[in-house]
């Protein structure tokens, strides 16, 4: 069997920690976001973390 290759623009969005968490940037911020609330804005510029399952399931392809 092959090995399998990574996924080159997985590995663009997905930022891989030192503990071995995967962080990635939430989406909706790069455009239409005059009709959203300031407040949504502000939270949408922290990264957010990947789920165990998600982990569990894209580990192979990064």
């Amino acid at each position: 069997m092959t090995k399998l290759k990574k996924h080159s623009g997985l590995s663009k969005v997905l930022k891989v920690r030192k503990g071995g968490t995967i962080t990635l940037r939430q989406t909706g911020l790069n455009h239409k976001t005059g009709k959203k609330s300031g407040a949504v804005n502000r939270s949408k510029r922290k990264n957010s973390t990947l789920s165990k399952a998600d982990y569990k399931r894209l580990k192979k392809v990064i």
